[in-house]
Parts: structure tokens; sequence; C-alpha cells
């Protein structure tokens, strides 16, 4: 479902729109979201990126442009999650602090990938398959494991703007 508070730029791909859940969220021109994807209100996804299908983006992530996120991705937006407050009484949007996620641009994001809230992953960082992101990734570096580690970084890198490229 594709609810009209989206704001969908042109070009936007939704390979599967009736097996999508997008709502009160922005998604950048030319990008592609995969099927099985749910992407939250608040949340924003930069130009020419590419989600991969069952991968969830909560409130208060938000994706620069160009960037890979692989199958199966899960941020998070709460370090210590609850689902009744001490009283018993079930827990309303009041009663938790949304904690922001960033992406840097041309980074790239493995597949079952969790990332935990409050972190950037640096511009053309790469996160390997099936980490688990619990601190900030620095520009060019790339990051596996559980919790992720630097295990290298990119040389020679080099990616014109994505506003170059486009006309």
């Amino acid at each position: 479902m594709i609810a009209p508070s989206v704001a969908l730029d042109d070009g936007v791909v939704i390979h599967h729109p009736d097996l999508v859940n997008l709502y009160g969220c922005r998604i950048g021109a030319g990008s592609r979201i995969g099927t099985f994807v749910e992407i939250q209100k608040n949340a924003s996804v930069g130009r020419d990126c590419k989600i991969s299908s069952h991968t969830f983006i909560c409130e208060g992530v938000t994706i620069e442009d160009g960037v890979f996120v692989g199958h199966g991705v899960m941020f998070t937006n709460d370090l210590y999650p609850r689902a009744v407050n001490p009283d018993g009484s079930l827990q309303t949007e009041k009663d938790w602090k949304l904690i922001p996620t960033l992406v840097r641009r041309h980074a790239s994001i493995g597949s079952n990938v969790t990332i935990l809230a409050g972190v950037t992953i640096g511009e053309r960082a790469q996160v390997g398959a099936g980490a688990m992101v619990t601190k900030d990734v620095p520009d060019d570096a790339i990051v596996a494991g559980v919790p992720a580690k630097v295990i290298g970084y990119a040389k020679g890198v080099s990616l014109a703007p994505i506003s170059s490229r486009r006309t």
C-alpha cells in the first residue's frame, strides 16, 4: 500500500506497489523500491537509491543519495524498546524517544544487516552482509561482523555527484 501521504519524486520505481507499505515518507527521484519493503512516516530516501526487498526503514531514518540497501535490512529507532510502561499500560508515541539514523551518500549496506538507532554510516562506506551496526561507520570504511568492526577502507573510489548525472 502506498499512502496518499507519500512524496514520490520523478522516476521512482516501485516494483510491486501492492506489496509495499509506504506512509508519510519521501522517496527521491530515480530511486527503486523492492517488494515487501516498509518505509514509515518521517523517513526519507534520497535520489537514485536502491532499496531491496524485505527491508524495513523506520521513522527517523534518513538515507542520502545513491545508497544501496540490500535485502532484509532492518533499521531501528529506539535503543530501549518496550511494549508497556512500568504501570503495565501500553506504550504510545509519547512514551519513547525517537533516535534518528543517517546513511550518507553512496554507502552500500549488505543483505540482512541490522542498524541500531542513532548511528551514522559514512559516505561510500560498505557494510558487509549480516552485520550489526552498533556505532558510527567512518567515510570509506568497510565494516563486517557482529558487532560491525572496521576491516578495511575502500581505496580509489571516486563517484561523481549524483546531480551531475541527471538532466
